[in-house]
């Protein structure tokens, strides 16, 4: 077995509590996107890394965990550019899954799943645009949140398209999830309780049968008097087609973004990352506009169908995680049936939280659980509480 499981860009990166706090005697990692006072991010690329100078101070978020107890442990691989489901890096190595080392673990916060899910931090911060923390914490069998979009501070953090950016991070345990998020989110959201929930029956026509049937066995057990429960169908059009809508927009913001350092420098990428920013490139800003309409049109659909009481679960991935080592071709076709599960937090902006809630052969699957904007804190106590009930 790999040395901490392959998890670390930088072990050495280390620092120091600033204070006491709600974190106090807790360790963290950090995805290698985040700046540091005097060190250099990689963003997953070699080029990248020849081309940026070290940060001139550090991340606001990160701060934050420092002055509340926390102690960071070093900085995390992740995908080229954060532009990656998967989390098997060219230049850097795949973390290794510790729950099973023959599959993927999940990207582009790979590594940070990876250090949580080993038992080698308690938590760990990672960046999700279009899945890239609920994904590996599906895959790695733990908890994670991708939070409200804006409502954590980005400052510091490098971006991919800002207008799906969060800052979301992950834990072994639902109570430290919900530390973290006191933390970091200092928006309170509506006292008004969680009273409904909906399963979205197309995003569960997209999982694999067995994964299917062992996530609702468990959800079974939800059953309170206090819910009310009830079936629904987010697109009439289809998710696929709400997941186009995501790509086109994500693709577009990612060029504006990159696409000068890209013409500037011509960094060299791996596989399927450079497709992807060829694809990127051809997208021009005149086409966006009935994109734009979209998005607006379904994050007025699912704030009047989950207001502030509604909880929506779905499947976070298509089943346990791929295997490594599958072709470009098998990967991109994974990555569009996930897509269509992850672009329902993405397109919203609305809070998603993955609770790793079964295993099919020995495999963990996740379950999501979406609910309407601004209501994080309301539902990291509400998946505490499911969490301690259990014991």
């Amino acid at each position: 077995m790999v040395k901490d499981f392959g998890a670390f860009a930088k072990k050495e990166v280390v620092l120091e509590p600033l204070n006491t706090g709600e974190l106090s005697g807790l360790s963290f990692a950090v995805k290698d996107v985040f700046a540091i006072k005097g060190h250099q991010s990689t963003a997953g690329n070699p080029d990248w890394l020849k081309t940026h100078p070290a940060a001139a101070s550090t991340a606001f978020s990160l701060s934050l965990l420092l002055n509340n107890g926390a102690r960071l442990e070093g900085t995390t691989i992740t995908d080229e550019l954060m532009y990656s489901l998967n989390g098997e890096n060219f230049y850097y190595g795949t973390p290794i899954n510790p729950k099973d080392p023959k599959r993927i673990p999940g990207g582009s916060s790979c590594g940070s799943a990876v250090a949580v899910a080993a038992e080698l931090t308690d938590f760990a911060i990672g960046t999700d645009t279009g899945g890239s923390v609920r994904i590996p914490s599906s895959y790695c069998g733990i908890y994670g949140i991708r939070p409200t979009h804006n409502i954590v501070d980005m400052e510091g953090v490098i971006p991919l398209a800002k207008s799906f950016d969060t800052v979301g991070w992950m834990a072994r345990d639902a109570e430290i999830l919900r530390k973290v998020g006191n933390v970091l989110i200092k928006e309170e959201g509506s006292r008004e309780p969680f009273t409904r929930i909906l399963m979205a029956d197309d995003a569960w026509e997209l999982i694999e049968p067995n994964a299917k049937e062992a996530l609702l066995t468990e959800l079974k057990k939800w059953q309170t008097a206090s819910l009310t429960h009830s079936q629904t169908v987010l697109a009439n059009e289809g998710l696929a087609d709400w997941a186009e809508t995501f790509r086109m927009l994500q693709g577009r913001e990612i060029w504006e973004e990159h696409g000068k350092w890209i013409e500037k420098y011509k960094p060299s990428f791996g596989p399927g990352i450079a497709e992807r920013f060829q694809w990127a490139s051809t997208l021009a800003e005149a086409d966006m506009s009935p994109f734009i309409k979209k998005r607006r049109m379904i994050q007025e659909n699912m704030e009047k169908l989950l207001k502030d009481d509604g909880l929506l679960i779905i499947p976070t991935s298509p089943g346990k995680a791929p295997l490594l080592n599958l072709s470009v071709e098998e990967l991109e076709l994974r990555r569009s049936r996930t897509f269509q599960l992850c672009c329902i937090a993405g397109l919203t902006g609305f809070p998603q939280v993955n609770i790793p809630l079964a295993e099919v052969d020995g495999v963990p699957v996740g379950v999501s659980v979406i609910a309407g904007k601004g209501q994080d804190k309301k539902l990291l106590q509400f998946i505490a509480s499911l969490e301690a009930n259990k014991r």
